[in-house]
């Protein structure tokens, strides 16, 4: 994936001395989104939006908080009401337009639900709970109705479990995960390494022998049989320990976790040579994963079987899934396509630049394939799905 040899900057050339100068590629993942002061997300350099590195759905524009805010009204208010507060903790929320869009459209829709909900949000970056700040500053909500809101840690929320809605939308994809290679016969693990030359360029590992139990022992047929030598993928690992600290941080409510999501057959298969592994910088995707550590976005697609075992093996019980671009339609998305027909004319310019933000919403050859994965946990969540009216 890197036909030259990527030069590796200081601040992480110390890491890797340290390290030994060859670590696991989970390690390089974690060390360039999530260094306090020089990764990609710990240090803020992210950014999110057209005109960013990235576009997500909820920096295309309100629609789409509005019309998921539906689904989470639906779930919030199925939860039964003992005297407790209701939580609505978003686990990586990026520059907080998604959690801002969400209020106000809450506020909008749900009034009395606003008055017996709180906000909680979990970021571990200091220079992106700023952002988050300044965005959600500006939402314009009445005084009295604005809902208590707090940035904590999941181990900090464990201490005192909340009931109510996590809501996970684009994390898991940025969770740093390992690779396998295909090699000489055998599955091995791809590491990272530091030249001499200074330069940084892969390697291979032998595989840990837990690890190999693991594989062994999932629903997920890896290698698959007609691996071509050299195929390589992405192993999960991380679901487990994530959802384990949800666990433990939610005594009763639902996960719902919004990402790019593959089952394992299509995951894990030959055809799909060298796994879901992107990197991407300024609206370009594809580009070297060794290449400007902290200053890229590095990311994988969620594989459903994974997730679903690590979530059972902590109390999380899969519920429901779909694809977004069936979930927007259902909660009205074609109705607000309509309505733009019916503008004036001297609107034209916002019409057509808010439906093409709308069509890529579900779009089949982008987000619209995005899944929609549910979860419960707690005796009164596990008979809920992902089932919402449209607009009225």
């Amino acid at each position: 994936m890197n036909p030259t040899p990527a030069v590796c900057p200081v601040w992480l050339a110390n890491l890797f001395r340290q390290a030994g100068g060859v670590v696991p590629f989970r390690q390089y993942m974690e060390w360039a989104l999530f260094h306090p002061e020089r990764g990609y997300y710990g240090s803020g350099q992210v950014r999110i939006g057209p005109a960013g590195d990235f576009a997500t759905s909820p920096s295309l524009g309100s629609d789409f908080a509005e019309l998921l805010a539906q689904q989470l009204i639906a779930l919030l208010q199925s939860l039964p009401s003992d005297g407790r507060r209701l939580s609505l903790v978003e686990v990586g929320p990026g520059e907080g337009d998604l959690a801002a869009d969400l209020l106000q459209a809450i506020a909008d829709r749900a009034p009395d639900l606003l008055q017996r909900l709180e906000l909680v949000l979990v970021e571990r970056s200091a220079a992106l709970r700023s952002r988050q700040q300044q965005r959600i500053a500006k939402t314009q909500i009445d005084g009295a109705s604005m809902p208590p809101l707090r940035w904590c840690s999941l181990k900090e929320l464990a201490a005192a479990p909340v009931q109510g809605v996590v809501l996970a939308h684009e994390l898991l994809d940025a969770l740093p995960v390992d690779r396998v290679v295909f090699k000489n016969g055998r599955l091995q693990l791809q590491g990272v390494a530091l030249q001499a030359s200074g330069c940084l360029d892969w390697c291979l590992l032998p595989l840990p022998e837990p690890m190999a139990e693991a594989i062994a022992a999932s629903d997920c047929a890896l290698p698959p049989l007609d691996a071509a030598e050299g195929w390589c993928s992405e192993w999960h690992d991380c679901y487990g320990a994530l959802m384990q600290s949800l666990s433990a941080a939610i005594d009763q409510g639902v996960l719902l976790v919004i990402d790019y999501a593959l089952e394992a057959k299509r995951y894990y298969s030959s055809i799909r040579s060298d796994g879901t592994l992107m990197a991407c910088r300024s609206g370009v995707a594809g580009l070297d994963p060794l290449e400007s550590p902290g200053a890229q976005d590095l990311t994988s697609h969620v594989c459903i079987e994974s997730l679903n075992a690590a979530a059972a093996s902590h109390g999380w019980r899969p519920l429901d899934q779909r694809r977004q671009g069936e979930m927007l339609l259902a909660l009205g998305l074609a109705e607000r396509l309509h309505a733009l027909q019916q503008l004036p004319p001297h609107e034209l310019p916002q019409a057509l630049q808010r439906r093409e933000a709308l069509l890529r919403l579900v779009d089949p050859a982008g987000l619209g394939e995005f899944r929609w994965l549910l979860f419960g946990r707690g005796p009164l969540a596990s008979a809920l799905s992902l089932q919402a009216a449209p607009e009225s």
